[in-house]
């Protein structure tokens, strides 16, 4: 019978909605982001100092063991990141905001997120 030596608890976790990379503030959109962009593990543990190279390999496992489930998770996110654009790049919104800084209303361009 094998013995398990040793593993890594908490690779990912569920924190109000979102994923985040062990016990640290990165989510794990932004590693899976890199990883699906072609980067490697160690490229990607260089963008985020708080992770190490363990806790980066750990959270790419987790995605391609769980790759549906984490696809339809970011799927989700990315639309809620376009309906809160849309939502809050009017025109009116952005006369507000100026009116609140005291400038002079200008033309409206869309925000770019």
């Amino acid at each position: 019978m094998p013995t398990t030596i040793g593993t890594i608890l908490n690779a990912v976790r569920l924190e109000k909605g979102v994923y985040k990379v062990s016990d640290s503030r990165v989510s794990l959109d932004s590693i899976v982001r890199e990883f699906n962009a072609g980067a490697d593990a160690a490229q990607i543990q260089s963008s985020f100092d708080s992770l190490s190279l363990a806790q980066v390999h750990a959270a790419i496992a987790y995605y391609l063991h769980n790759r549906a489930q984490v696809d339809e998770y970011l799927e989700r996110r990315q639309e809620d990141s376009d309906r809160l654009r849309d939502e809050y790049s009017t025109p009116e919104l952005r006369t507000q905001l100026l009116a609140r800084r005291g400038k002079p209303s200008e033309e409206w361009e869309p925000l770019n997120f």
